[in-house]
């Protein structure tokens, strides 16, 4: 699914590449960076969304999964942006990443666990 969305390569890397400093470090707190996909398609980078309560947890690891293929789309949009030399897209573009390394590291915890039990 990620060939469809066009994601280039060395963003990939990046996302899958050793640790970053915690969002809660670096920036306002990572739950103000949480978004789900709603019915109406994926979220922006720039705006919350409400995160929704109640799921069990055999849809966490999906819908993270879900949440990180949105983000990973959105940082697609940011890069042209970026290399035109706007500021506000650049600084996006660094909280999505921020955002998607964390939300890899957390589906790559919840594959391990399941592969144990």
């Amino acid at each position: 699914m990620a060939a469809s969305l066009n994601i280039p390569a060395a963003l990939l890397d990046y996302l899958l590449a050793g640790s970053v400093h915690s969002p809660s470090t670096s920036m306002a707190g990572s739950g103000q960076y949480r978004q789900l996909i709603n019915d109406y398609g994926p979220p922006s980078l720039g705006y919350n969304q409400g995160v929704q309560q109640g799921t069990s947890s055999s849809q966490v690891p999906q819908s993270k999964y879900a949440e990180l293929l949105a983000i990973i789309e959105e940082l697609g949009k940011e890069i042209r942006p970026t290399y035109a030399g706007s500021k506000s897209a650049m600084e996006r573009l660094k909280r999505g990443i921020i955002h998607a390394r964390g939300l890899v590291r957390e589906c790559l915890a919840e594959t391990e666990r399941n592969a144990r039990s």
